[in-house]
């Protein structure tokens, strides 16, 4: 039989200490006031966590437990969490770890309670955590727990720019989306050095219990900015060889932090896509709504000229500091949109190893003799979709290729993505409505509309390679 230690008798292995000349909301107010010379015998040299367990001793913020360990490897409560968080603002605030949580205790209340009421009361968390103090807090809870627990000032973001581009790219903190919780604060902490991941792509481990070890290493590198770490990661590496993703389509883009032309944006854009990411963070100080409205929609009409992507839709949020968070996905399908993506991608390449084992396409071909094939090939399988409404799949290329219907974003998405599979350059153009292929077939732009070109009983081959003109005589733009 399992026995249970209560959680929360933390407090009794936390020993304080206060300044000797504490200031009110100064930094300054942490200091080690004792030497850690061992105290602790789970504690050795060789731990990755020794600098900051033996700082979280010397700052006085931790005693450890009756039987002279610090419980590495032991995870971490929630309430553990709130109690710690709770001293390091109490310290911050007014020099003394206890001043702050003692007017927020009950009699008979479980401990880490005042040490949370008192965080809820500076506005550093919210009631989301007050129904789990007893349970293991997930990493994402400690990122959470700690982003506002010092003010801005104390936190410089050291890491701003390699995070920023890191995580566009998708290359590095991959198990982090905008569908983790707290996700903004996880990336906070990478962002002034509280954390780095735990491997060389930088994996945060949302979900998983935090141990007592990696939280004295976010904890002391709180009030510690000697301890806080830069990550060690290199951007900029080209992909090569065969295209297998929807990332590989893409033509590497420079990242730009405040996109001011279209230009600068398809950079970014184009950066954030190449990288296999869906989220573009930039940073425009003094932002107000209208302005980011601008913002959301010059990133979504560039987004959408790359319609192969399966992205069609934009959220935008902002904050004081200035920095702008674009989510983009398709309509409303939120989590769905990556499967759907995936399964484009997955379907476009098994339809063109069938025309390649049927010799309906070789290399031998010229590009305009490969665009028609693919051409021909989507007007024979697909119909147009006029019961779509504006969160229908027949808007982006899924709906092609798993239901045979679409509409001119559905259609054109799947066209484009076919001729990038074949390193035909290619985007897509929209007016009134209407969205269709611009492409360059053997050193000629032409215009091609596979939408209208399925809109018969047969193909129509006159909206195939049409001159600009021509085009325009159809559609404007």
């Amino acid at each position: 039989m399992k026995r249970r230690v209560p959680a929360l008798l933390l407090a009794a292995a936390l020993l304080l200490t206060v300044p000797a000349h504490a200031a009110q909301d100064n930094r300054e107010n942490f200091t080690r006031g004792r030497a850690y010379t061992g105290q602790f015998s789970d504690l050795t040299t060789a731990s990755p966590f020794y600098d900051n367990v033996a700082a979280l001793y010397e700052y006085g913020l931790s005693q450890g437990r009756a039987d002279g360990t610090y419980g590495l490897q032991d995870p971490m409560t929630v309430g553990e969490v709130a109690i710690f968080a709770g001293r390091i603002r109490s310290i911050y605030r007014t020099g003394d770890a206890e001043a702050g949580p003692e007017a927020h205790r009950e009699e008979g209340a479980p401990t880490a309670l005042a040490y949370l009421r008192y965080l809820q009361a500076e506005q550093v968390l919210g009631a989301e955590l007050d129904d789990r103090l007893s349970a293991p807090a997930t990493r994402a809870e400690v990122a959470h727990a700690l982003a506002n627990v010092l003010p801005a000032e104390e936190l410089p973001l050291i890491n701003d720019q390699i995070v920023t581009e890191g995580y566009a790219s998708r290359k590095f903190v991959t198990d982090v989306t905008e569908y983790t919780p707290y996700y903004q604060d996880i990336l906070f902490l990478y962002r002034t050095g509280v954390s780095v991941g735990s491997d060389e792509t930088g994996s945060f481990l949302p979900e998983e219990a935090v141990t007592r070890g990696a939280a004295a290493a976010m904890l002391t590198r709180l009030v510690d900015p000697s301890l806080r770490l830069k990550p060690a990661w290199t951007l900029g590496e080209q992909r090569g060889g065969e295209k297998t993703t929807l990332a590989d389509l893409v033509p590497p883009g420079e990242y730009v932090q405040a996109p001011g032309t279209l230009e600068e944006m398809d950079e970014a854009v184009r950066y954030m896509l190449s990288g296999g990411g869906s989220v573009l963070e930039l940073q425009y100080p003094g932002i107000t709504t209208a302005r980011a409205q601008q913002v959301m929609e010059r990133a979504l009409k560039v987004v959408k000229s790359y319609c192969e992507q399966g992205y069609n839709a934009a959220f935008c949020s902002y904050n004081q500091a200035g920095r702008v968070t674009l989510t983009f996905s398709a309509a409303d399908f939120g989590e769905r949109t990556e499967e759907y993506r995936e399964a484009a991608m997955a379907a476009a390449l098994e339809v063109r190893k069938r025309l390649r084992e049927s010799g309906e396409l070789t290399d031998a071909m010229t590009d305009t003799e490969k665009a028609r094939v693919y051409y021909d090939w989507i007007c024979r399988n697909c119909t147009y979709d006029y019961d779509a409404g504006d969160k229908s799949v027949s808007h982006i290329p899924y709906g092609l290729f798993a239901n045979g219907t679409a509409v001119c974003d559905g259609y054109t998405g799947a066209y484009n993505l076919f001729l990038k599979l074949e390193d035909i350059p290619c985007t897509a153009l929209s007016g009134n409505g209407h969205i269709w292929t611009v492409a360059e077939l053997d050193g000629q732009e032409v215009h091609i509309d596979t939408t209208w070109g399925d809109a018969g009983d047969s193909v129509d081959y006159g909206f195939f390679a049409m001159t600009a003109a021509r085009s325009w005589s159809h559609h404007s733009w």
